[in-house]
């Protein structure tokens, strides 16, 4: 059986913003205790006063969310450079047997031209590829026969090279994407490999999100 502490921490713990709001004393307490009140006491099947709330709010530990905030901070002073591309393209495609081949033809045209800027992600059922407007032409050609789930112009993409030790720091994506977040900048897409971060973002908004990405790395 939970206490109302257990339960409080984890409602809170499922909202992120909300708790490093609270741990930046943004938040009234008193305000977030009857927010939350309801999910406290449905995880705990029995009707629970405002001021128990409260409390638990209140006795909440900061040491491990600072320590992480720490840790992820010095690390994204170490982050390399931003690398950006602008005049992208988003295709999602639904994944066929023929569709690889097709893939195979892109990849090697694009390979061509150090112009060229191309990235495949294959999921279960769909494929997702990010490339250079002047790579149309071929997009159209070899997947002509493909069905297309979804079709976005005007992109543009910040790349991040982060440190070798981003591996071992639970939370990197996270204080990376939540900057963004706060900005009310959308996503089209995120691509990752070991070492390399690439957000797409509509051309409208990359000066921003450049902006924000630059003022996290040198404060």
């Amino acid at each position: 059986m939970k206490t109302i502490q257990e339960a409080v921490e984890s409602t809170i713990r499922k909202t992120p913003f909300i708790e490093e709001a609270l741990y930046e004393k943004l938040i009234n307490v008193s305000s977030l205790a009857r927010i939350i009140l309801p999910d406290v006491s449905k995880l705990l099947k029995k009707e629970i006063k405002v001021g128990a709330v409260m409390m638990a709010i209140n006795r909440l530990s900061p040491a491990n969310e600072l320590r992480i905030r720490k840790n992820i901070k010095t690390l994204t002073l170490a982050i390399g450079d931003f690398i950006v591309r602008s005049d992208l393209r988003d295709i999602t495609f639904k994944n066929t047997d023929s569709l690889r081949k097709e893939i195979a033809k892109i990849v090697d045209k694009s390979s061509e031209d150090n112009d060229y800027f191309i990235t495949v992600s294959q999921g279960i059922f769909e494929t997702n590829i990010v490339y250079s407007k002047s790579l149309q032409p071929f997009i159209d050609d070899f997947f002509k026969g493909e069905k297309t789930i979804n079709n976005v112009q005007d992109l543009a993409s910040i790349t991040i090279k982060l440190p070798k030790n981003n591996l071992e720091q639970p939370g990197i994506y996270y204080f990376i994407l939540k900057q963004l977040a706060w900005a009310n900048i959308s996503l089209q897409e995120i691509i990752s490999t070991t070492n390399e971060m690439t957000i797409v973002v509509k051309e409208k908004d990359i000066n921003e999100a450049f902006a924000i990405l630059m003022d996290m790395k040198v404060k």
